[in-house]
Protein backbone atom coordinates (compact mmCIF):
# COMPACT_ATOMS: atom_id res chain seq x y z
CA UNK A 1 0.00 0.00 0.00
CA UNK A 2 0.87 3.73 -0.81
CA UNK A 3 2.21 5.62 2.31
CA UNK A 4 1.87 9.40 2.68
CA UNK A 5 3.50 12.38 3.84
CA UNK A 6 1.64 13.65 7.20
CA UNK A 7 0.26 17.00 8.48
CA UNK A 8 -0.47 17.64 12.05
CA UNK A 9 -3.17 20.62 12.72
CA UNK A 10 -3.30 21.19 16.79
CA UNK A 11 -1.82 17.58 17.33
CA UNK A 12 -4.48 15.75 15.19
CA UNK A 13 -3.08 14.48 11.83
CA UNK A 14 -3.97 13.96 8.43
CA UNK A 15 -2.26 12.40 5.18
CA UNK A 16 -1.36 14.79 2.24
CA UNK A 17 -3.32 12.63 -0.33
CA UNK A 18 -5.10 13.56 -3.52
CA UNK A 19 -7.86 12.49 -4.85
CA UNK A 20 -7.20 9.47 -6.84
CA UNK A 21 -4.74 8.29 -4.43
CA UNK A 22 -7.05 7.93 -1.91
CA UNK A 23 -9.56 5.85 -4.48
CA UNK A 24 -7.05 3.70 -4.97
CA UNK A 25 -5.86 2.65 -1.44
CA UNK A 26 -9.16 2.00 -0.19
CA UNK A 27 -9.69 -0.05 -3.53
CA UNK A 28 -6.51 -1.73 -2.98
CA UNK A 29 -7.55 -2.16 1.17
CA UNK A 30 -10.83 -3.80 0.29
CA UNK A 31 -9.05 -6.59 -1.53
CA UNK A 32 -6.97 -7.55 1.41
CA UNK A 33 -7.65 -9.85 4.45
CA UNK A 34 -7.59 -7.26 6.69
CA UNK A 35 -9.95 -4.23 8.41
CA UNK A 36 -8.74 -0.92 7.11
CA UNK A 37 -10.00 2.27 8.87
CA UNK A 38 -10.44 5.37 6.86
CA UNK A 39 -10.38 8.98 8.83
CA UNK A 40 -11.21 12.17 7.31
CA UNK A 41 -10.61 16.13 8.80
CA UNK A 42 -12.85 19.29 8.46
CA UNK A 43 -12.74 22.03 11.13
CA UNK A 44 -15.36 20.20 13.08
CA UNK A 45 -13.14 17.48 13.54
CA UNK A 46 -10.06 19.21 14.56
CA UNK A 47 -12.40 21.14 17.41
CA UNK A 48 -13.92 17.38 18.31
CA UNK A 49 -10.23 15.93 18.64
CA UNK A 50 -9.07 18.76 20.53
CA UNK A 51 -11.50 17.75 23.34
CA UNK A 52 -12.34 14.41 23.03
CA UNK A 53 -9.01 12.65 23.26
CA UNK A 54 -10.73 9.30 21.86
CA UNK A 55 -11.63 11.20 19.00
CA UNK A 56 -8.07 12.25 18.27
CA UNK A 57 -7.45 8.82 18.92
CA UNK A 58 -9.31 7.65 16.50
CA UNK A 59 -8.03 10.00 13.73
CA UNK A 60 -4.48 9.36 14.46
CA UNK A 61 -4.72 5.65 14.99
CA UNK A 62 -6.50 5.45 11.22
CA UNK A 63 -4.76 3.78 8.61
CA UNK A 64 -5.06 6.97 6.45
CA UNK A 65 -6.86 10.44 7.11
CA UNK A 66 -7.50 12.51 4.15
CA UNK A 67 -8.94 16.46 4.32
CA UNK A 68 -12.25 17.36 3.18
CA UNK A 69 -12.24 20.96 4.57
CA UNK A 70 -10.62 24.11 2.77
CA UNK A 71 -9.82 25.74 6.24
CA UNK A 72 -7.78 23.35 7.44
CA UNK A 73 -5.74 23.08 4.30
CA UNK A 74 -5.19 27.00 5.20
CA UNK A 75 -4.27 26.28 9.00
CA UNK A 76 -1.68 23.95 7.94
CA UNK A 77 -0.25 26.13 5.96
CA UNK A 78 -0.06 28.69 8.52
CA UNK A 79 1.83 25.97 10.37
CA UNK A 80 4.38 25.88 7.66
CA UNK A 81 3.08 22.64 5.76
CA UNK A 82 3.24 22.61 1.67
CA UNK A 83 -0.03 21.74 0.85
CA UNK A 84 -2.55 22.56 -2.24
CA UNK A 85 -6.05 22.98 -3.23
CA UNK A 86 -5.87 18.90 -4.81
CA UNK A 87 -4.86 17.71 -1.06
CA UNK A 88 -8.31 18.55 -0.28
CA UNK A 89 -11.31 16.52 -1.49
CA UNK A 90 -14.92 16.38 -0.44
CA UNK A 91 -17.41 13.10 -0.74
CA UNK A 92 -19.97 14.26 -3.00
CA UNK A 93 -17.63 15.24 -5.26
CA UNK A 94 -16.17 11.96 -5.98
CA UNK A 95 -18.52 9.48 -4.53
CA UNK A 96 -19.40 8.51 -8.11
CA UNK A 97 -15.40 7.86 -9.36
CA UNK A 98 -15.36 5.88 -6.12
CA UNK A 99 -18.33 3.62 -7.49
CA UNK A 100 -16.67 3.42 -10.92
CA UNK A 101 -13.62 2.37 -9.33
CA UNK A 102 -15.51 -0.32 -6.96
CA UNK A 103 -17.36 -2.15 -9.99
CA UNK A 104 -13.98 -2.03 -11.69
CA UNK A 105 -12.66 -3.96 -8.93
CA UNK A 106 -15.22 -5.97 -8.23
CA UNK A 107 -15.41 -4.83 -4.73
CA UNK A 108 -18.73 -4.35 -2.84
CA UNK A 109 -20.02 -1.14 -1.10
CA UNK A 110 -22.53 -0.85 1.68
CA UNK A 111 -24.03 2.29 2.73
CA UNK A 112 -25.16 2.86 6.30
CA UNK A 113 -26.40 6.31 6.59
CA UNK A 114 -29.16 9.23 6.16
CA UNK A 115 -33.16 8.88 7.19
CA UNK A 116 -35.34 6.53 5.70
CA UNK A 117 -35.44 6.47 1.68
CA UNK A 118 -31.79 8.13 1.26
CA UNK A 119 -30.09 5.48 0.92
CA UNK A 120 -32.11 3.85 -1.60
CA UNK A 121 -31.84 7.43 -4.28
CA UNK A 122 -28.20 7.06 -3.78
CA UNK A 123 -28.15 3.38 -4.70
CA UNK A 124 -30.41 3.90 -7.68
CA UNK A 125 -28.14 7.14 -8.54
CA UNK A 126 -25.01 5.11 -8.25
CA UNK A 127 -26.31 1.77 -9.98
CA UNK A 128 -26.69 3.95 -13.12
CA UNK A 129 -23.29 4.86 -13.51
CA UNK A 130 -21.83 1.98 -12.55
CA UNK A 131 -24.64 -0.82 -13.54
CA UNK A 132 -22.30 -3.84 -12.36
CA UNK A 133 -21.73 -2.49 -9.19
CA UNK A 134 -22.19 -4.42 -5.80
CA UNK A 135 -23.89 -2.59 -3.43
CA UNK A 136 -26.70 -2.64 -0.95
CA UNK A 137 -27.31 -0.34 1.90
CA UNK A 138 -29.71 0.56 5.39
CA UNK A 139 -30.48 3.56 6.60
CA UNK A 140 -28.79 5.13 9.64
CA UNK A 141 -31.90 5.99 11.87
CA UNK A 142 -31.26 3.13 14.34
CA UNK A 143 -30.35 2.62 17.68
CA UNK A 144 -26.82 2.25 17.83
CA UNK A 145 -26.62 -0.60 20.53
CA UNK A 146 -29.07 -3.63 21.32
CA UNK A 147 -31.79 -5.36 19.03
CA UNK A 148 -32.03 -3.04 16.37
CA UNK A 149 -27.74 -2.78 15.96
CA UNK A 150 -27.69 -6.00 15.72
CA UNK A 151 -29.89 -6.62 13.53
CA UNK A 152 -28.16 -4.32 11.53
CA UNK A 153 -24.88 -5.92 11.70
CA UNK A 154 -26.49 -9.49 10.49
CA UNK A 155 -27.34 -7.39 7.59
CA UNK A 156 -23.60 -6.32 6.69
CA UNK A 157 -22.06 -9.13 7.72
CA UNK A 158 -24.53 -11.26 5.45
CA UNK A 159 -23.46 -8.68 2.45
CA UNK A 160 -19.15 -8.67 3.43
CA UNK A 161 -18.86 -5.31 2.24
CA UNK A 162 -15.52 -4.84 0.73
CA UNK A 163 -16.43 -1.02 2.26
CA UNK A 164 -18.52 -0.02 4.89
CA UNK A 165 -19.47 3.54 4.18
CA UNK A 166 -20.70 4.94 7.32
CA UNK A 167 -22.49 8.31 7.61
CA UNK A 168 -24.05 9.11 11.15
CA UNK A 169 -22.08 12.90 11.75
CA UNK A 170 -19.06 13.41 13.79
CA UNK A 171 -18.40 11.76 16.01
CA UNK A 172 -21.24 9.06 16.22
CA UNK A 173 -20.06 7.78 12.96
CA UNK A 174 -16.69 7.17 14.54
CA UNK A 175 -17.98 6.04 17.99
CA UNK A 176 -20.12 3.24 16.17
CA UNK A 177 -17.29 1.92 14.56
CA UNK A 178 -15.24 1.51 17.11
CA UNK A 179 -17.67 0.46 19.28
CA UNK A 180 -18.47 -2.57 16.96
CA UNK A 181 -14.92 -2.96 14.40
CA UNK A 182 -14.59 -6.30 15.60
CA UNK A 183 -18.27 -7.59 15.14
CA UNK A 184 -18.74 -6.47 11.59
CA UNK A 185 -17.33 -8.21 8.10
CA UNK A 186 -15.90 -5.59 6.37
CA UNK A 187 -12.82 -4.66 5.11
CA UNK A 188 -12.65 -1.05 4.87
CA UNK A 189 -14.61 1.80 7.00
CA UNK A 190 -15.44 4.68 5.80
CA UNK A 191 -16.95 7.78 7.67
CA UNK A 192 -18.30 9.98 5.54
CA UNK A 193 -20.60 12.12 7.07
CA UNK A 194 -23.99 13.76 5.43
CA UNK A 195 -22.63 12.94 2.23
CA UNK A 196 -25.48 10.88 0.81
CA UNK A 197 -27.89 13.80 1.81
CA UNK A 198 -26.00 16.26 -0.83
CA UNK A 199 -25.12 13.74 -2.97
CA UNK A 200 -29.32 12.73 -3.43
CA UNK A 201 -30.27 16.52 -2.95
CA UNK A 202 -32.11 15.39 0.10
CA UNK A 203 -30.01 18.33 2.02
CA UNK A 204 -29.24 21.64 -0.54
CA UNK A 205 -25.84 22.35 -1.27
CA UNK A 206 -23.81 25.51 -2.03
CA UNK A 207 -23.07 26.45 -5.70
CA UNK A 208 -19.17 24.81 -6.36
CA UNK A 209 -17.87 28.35 -6.86
CA UNK A 210 -18.25 28.20 -3.01
CA UNK A 211 -17.50 24.75 -2.06
CA UNK A 212 -14.50 24.77 -3.83
CA UNK A 213 -12.99 28.08 -2.26
CA UNK A 214 -13.92 27.06 1.35
CA UNK A 215 -17.72 28.56 1.84
CA UNK A 216 -19.47 25.12 2.05
CA UNK A 217 -19.78 26.22 5.95
CA UNK A 218 -21.52 29.58 5.19
CA UNK A 219 -24.31 27.74 2.96
CA UNK A 220 -24.71 24.81 5.53
CA UNK A 221 -25.43 28.17 7.90
CA UNK A 222 -28.38 29.31 5.84
CA UNK A 223 -29.89 26.23 5.20
CA UNK A 224 -29.69 24.38 8.77
CA UNK A 225 -29.05 27.31 10.57
CA UNK A 226 -30.67 25.67 13.92
CA UNK A 227 -28.09 22.93 13.84
CA UNK A 228 -25.23 23.97 12.67
CA UNK A 229 -24.30 27.73 13.33
CA UNK A 230 -22.40 26.78 16.65
CA UNK A 231 -20.62 24.51 14.72
CA UNK A 232 -19.32 27.79 12.02
CA UNK A 233 -20.09 30.85 13.90
CA UNK A 234 -17.92 30.01 17.34
CA UNK A 235 -16.30 26.72 15.77
CA UNK A 236 -14.55 28.53 12.81
CA UNK A 237 -13.16 31.54 15.02
CA UNK A 238 -12.15 29.49 17.92
CA UNK A 239 -9.91 26.70 15.14
CA UNK A 240 -8.55 30.00 13.96
CA UNK A 241 -7.54 30.83 17.53
CA UNK A 242 -6.18 27.93 18.55
CA UNK A 243 -4.00 27.60 15.21
CA UNK A 244 -2.18 31.33 15.77
CA UNK A 245 -1.49 30.50 19.06
CA UNK A 246 0.20 27.31 18.20
CA UNK A 247 2.12 29.09 15.43
CA UNK A 248 3.24 31.84 17.78
CA UNK A 249 4.17 29.40 20.58
CA UNK A 250 6.03 26.98 18.57
CA UNK A 251 6.87 29.03 15.40
CA UNK A 252 6.45 28.73 12.15
CA UNK A 253 8.14 25.54 10.52
CA UNK A 254 8.38 23.61 7.00
CA UNK A 255 7.33 20.29 5.80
Amino acid sequence: METFDEVTVLNTRFHKVKLCQLINYIVEAAQLEKKTVIGHVNINAINLAYKLSWYQDFLNNSDLVFCDGFSVLVAARMLGYSVQHEHRMTCPDYIENFALACEKQDVSLFLLAGKPGVVDKAIAKLTLIAPRLRIQGHHGYFEKSGVENDLVIQKINEFKPGVLYVGFGMPLQESWILDNLNRLEARVFLPLGACLDFYTDTVVRGPHWMTNYGLEGLTRVFIEPQRLWKRFLLGYPLFLYRVLRQRIDNGVITK
